[in-house]
């Protein structure tokens, strides 16, 4: 009997083994060997020596500036993110709607619309002879000036990314048991004090994974600056675009590539911390249920 239970579970590993391989064939490919080679051109010059030289020209004014205002417009976006999803999300499960398929269709319904396209819309929207201009001046309103703006960057990277806030959030909050909250209520709680001390510390394991969405893609972009930027802002996406097509200078960019990639990866050692702290108080507050 534990003969056959122990062949069943090695066959099983097999099978996982050999259903894993394309997968993990993709992510040596397109994953792993990318990651290696941006390590191998960062730490070498153009004589492939080794060298530091590289990553520590981050440490120079016009690259620092460019790190620091994205990481800026980055924050900012995520927040407005979490500020705009986080109520949708709480009105949605509010609804107890039954089709969670249609609702997640509605959702990335925008997103299957060519990321440019969304990002050129917006460029045709803005701009000073564009169409909202156009509809203040019918209303003889004053016209707005945000193009090629910090404020038109930010408008862009929330209308792209809020997806990404808006459906872990959902997820979060959908799957909360309704019994907890009831039991919030019936010890006296008020609804202030129940969404305080159960209903939000339950959804923020779906809160840290919307905020590692937007904020990742939000600091890497270079196509929202570049299109609703213009050429006077420049984020660290732009900086490493340009070392690598306009430049050709791949040593430089990949060891600018390195530091942007130090910082994603302490966002998510950050965010998983979080979330094994928010799941433990997760368990004390289902703990205390029973």
């Amino acid at each position: 009997m534990n003969l056959n239970r122990q062949n069943k579970i090695h066959n099983g590993k097999k099978q996982m083994i050999w259903l894993s391989t394309p997968y993990i064939g993709w992510s040596l490919l397109f994953v792993v060997i990318p990651l290696c080679m941006v390590l191998y051109y960062g730490l070498t010059t153009d004589t492939w020596s080794f060298t530091f030289a590289n990553v520590t020209h981050i440490t120079e004014p016009g690259y620092m500036k460019a790190l620091v205002r994205s990481v800026e417009l980055a924050v900012i976006a995520t927040i407005v993110c979490f500020l705009l999803a986080y109520p949708l999300g709480m009105i949605l499960r509010s609804m107890h709607l039954s089709r969670n398929g249609f609702i997640i269709t509605l959702f990335i319904l925008p997103m299957w619309m060519n990321f440019l396209l969304r990002t050129l819309t917006w460029m045709t929207l803005l701009e000073g002879s564009g169409v909202i201009n156009g509809i203040l001046n019918v209303l003889h309103l004053p016209n707005i000036h945000i193009i090629n703006t910090p404020a038109a960057i930010v408008l862009g990277m929330v209308y792209n990314y809020l997806p990404f806030m808006i459906l872990p959030i959902y997820t979060a909050l959908n799957n909360i048991d309704e019994d907890l909250l009831n039991a919030s209520r019936d010890l006296g709680a008020g609804e202030l004090q129940t969404f305080c001390k159960v209903t939000f510390p339950l959804s923020l394991p779906g809160v840290g994974s919307g905020v590692t969405m937007v904020f990742i893609p939000a600091l890497t972009t270079f196509a929202i600056s570049s299109m609703l930027g213009g050429s006077k802002i420049m984020l660290i996406g732009n900086v490493i675009e340009q070392e690598f097509t306009s430049l050709y200078d791949w040593h430089l960019g990949s060891g600018i590539s390195i530091i942007l990639m130090v910082v994603i990866i302490i966002n998510m050692m950050l965010n998983i911390a979080f979330d094994a702290k928010e799941e433990r108080q997760a368990k004390s507050i289902k703990g205390g249920k029973r």
